[in-house]
């Protein structure tokens, strides 16, 4: 589809922020922009890491929550294909022609398992996680009314404190279940520790890592005498993919944030003691803002306020730039502490947002730019999908 059919009828500030071929200068704010040569940079890099190490890697769409990132993900970092969080998110990817989704949660109501037993009939795999014996049968009726396979990963609680089973006995009854059911396949092990990803110190990631792997490799062990050995052993995040990635039990990666890297994770430490924005990887999403008032001599106010990310994980700061800084936010306003007066007014500034998964979801496109020109405009692919 050509440009101009793409985006024939949609107005500049009011249906979107920009267009491909415009000056960054002329990019309607507040919006998402990303910066498409350090996204490339950091996609490749995650690609030739998983491969050198022999994993495969299987992007986090619940970050992005867009197709076209993730066919990037999949064209320059050879993703397999992409984890969802929710079975209407999933389907985004999956009607976009995505060949292998992993719903990387629970699925228990019994309107969401129907669908979700119907996504396999538009072609590939489709996994979903399970964490209680009681919900086999109900994935196996659907999929069996449906005429379908659905693959199931066993969850682990190792550490995360949320869902997943914590023994390996459960972990064993849930998998003869899942062996025995019509149109199920036992196809591996769910083992994300998602509570260590943002502790700084890498020595304290490594430990809670340790801990999360023995328990795994206890699970495995047991499967494996039972002769019913896991084809993967999936998890890791952009915390601690390094760790998973050379611990001999885990195949599979599902980093997310590595390709936008936000705040929040850019605090964290390598095993250097460097912050991880500062060489591991680079800043690639920014919440793009415009100065609208300089009434008071000492304060800025953008209009990036709260309506337009999140600050569950902390404020955002302001990139390139330490003579301003953002300190706190109202629904339409941004408040920037402006002791020498050096802002003017419509002056542009790129925010890092604290953490950028729910701050995409409040946005309906990201505006790709290079070379100071908007290259191309995606959709928020999957946004508000959250059923």
């Amino acid at each position: 589809m050509d440009t101009e059919t793409k985006f024939a009828g949609l107005e500049v500030g009011y249906d979107i922020p920009a267009l491909p071929g415009m000056s960054a200068d002329e990019i309607q704010t507040p919006c998402l922009i990303l910066d498409l040569d350090a996204l490339e940079a950091n996609i490749r890099k995650m690609g030739d890491y998983a491969k050198a190490h022999g994993m495969a890697h299987r992007a986090h769409g619940k970050m992005h929550k867009s197709v076209d990132v993730l066919r990037l993900q999949q064209e320059l970092g050879g993703a397999i294909g992409v984890c969802c969080q929710k079975v209407s998110e999933a389907e985004v990817f999956v009607r976009a022609g995505v060949k292998d989704v992993l719903v990387s949660n629970q699925v228990r109501d019994p309107a969401k398992i129907e669908r979700l037993a119907r996504l396999p009939l538009h072609g590939g795999r489709v996994i979903v996680c399970v964490d209680d014996v009681a919900n086999v049968a109900d994935l196996s009726q659907a999929a069996q009314r449906n005429g379908t396979v659905l693959d199931c990963f066993i969850e682990i609680d190792c550490g995360a404190g949320r869902c997943g089973v914590t023994t390996t006995p459960a972990v064993l009854e849930i998998a003869r279940a899942i062996a025995g059911a019509p149109s199920l396949r036992f196809t591996g092990i769910q083992a994300y520790q998602g509570a260590m990803q943002h502790i700084d110190s890498y020595e304290e990631r490594k430990a809670k890592l340790d801990a999360a792997i023995a328990q795994v490799r206890d699970a495995v062990e047991a499967l494996k005498a039972e002769g019913l050995e896991p084809q993967i052993v999936s998890g890791g995040g952009t915390g601690s993919y390094y760790f998973e990635s050379n611990s001999g039990l885990y195949n599979e990666l599902q980093c997310g944030s590595y390709a936008f890297m936000d705040a929040d994770y850019g605090r964290i430490h390598d095993k250097d003691g460097k912050r991880i924005d500062k060489g591991e990887w680079q800043n690639a999403l920014f919440i793009l803002t415009s100065v609208m008032s300089h009434a008071k001599p000492d304060k800025a106010i953008c209009d990036a306020g709260l309506k337009a990310q999140s600050v569950d994980s902390g404020l955002p700061f302001i990139y390139g730039r330490d003579d301003v800084k953002y300190i706190k936010c109202s629904d339409e306003h941004g408040v920037i502490e402006d002791a020498n007066g050096v802002l003017k007014i419509n002056e542009k500034l790129k925010l890092v947002p604290g953490h950028c998964d729910p701050t995409c979801n409040v946005h309906d496109w990201y505006v790709g730019v290079r070379n100071g020109v908007v290259e191309t405009v995606w959709p928020v692919s999957a946004r508000g999908k959250a059923y």
